[in-house]
């Protein structure tokens, strides 16, 4: 069986999220300057089997698409170009980085723990890998 990875693509360091193998659960992997990425993917491929790629699109409030997507394709045409066997589906991902926050107060994490842009990161990259296996179930 095969897992499912997520990104969170930030201007200097992206989040990423996997499935277990029978894609039910996102659990957080980890942050990595972005230039760290591809090695990073390249490595987890060589252990585990990937079916899909699942990066996160930035839109404003109003549905337009955001600026940051300006940092964000380049990001996927990377990945597509160096893993073009792996498929890649995109995510609105407006609100993660507050429910990320959000998810760390109620989660008890201290203020100064909360303030850890690479936390917030990688829940923000489970919270879309979670988003999108709970939409492609409902479909």
């Amino acid at each position: 069986m095969s897992r499912i990875i997520a990104f969170d693509v930030g201007k200097k360091r992206v989040g990423i999220a996997a499935t277990d193998k029978e894609k039910i659960i996102a659990n957080s992997l980890t942050t990595l300057p972005i230039a760290d990425v591809l090695p990073f993917i390249e490595d987890y491929l060589s252990k585990e089997p990937v079916a899909l790629f699942v990066i996160g699109f930035a839109r404003h409030t109003t549905g337009e698409e955001s600026e940051s997507m300006k940092y964000i394709r380049p990001f996927a045409k990377s990945l597509n170009n160096k893993f073009p066997s792996i498929p890649i589906e995109w995510v609105d991902e407006r609100f993660t980085s507050k429910i990320a926050f959000q998810t760390m107060i109620e989660g008890g994490v201290k203020k100064m723990k909360r303030q850890n842009k690479a936390l917030i990161d990688k829940i923000s990259a489970t919270i879309i890998l979670q988003s999108f296996l709970e939409k492609t179930r409902c479909e």
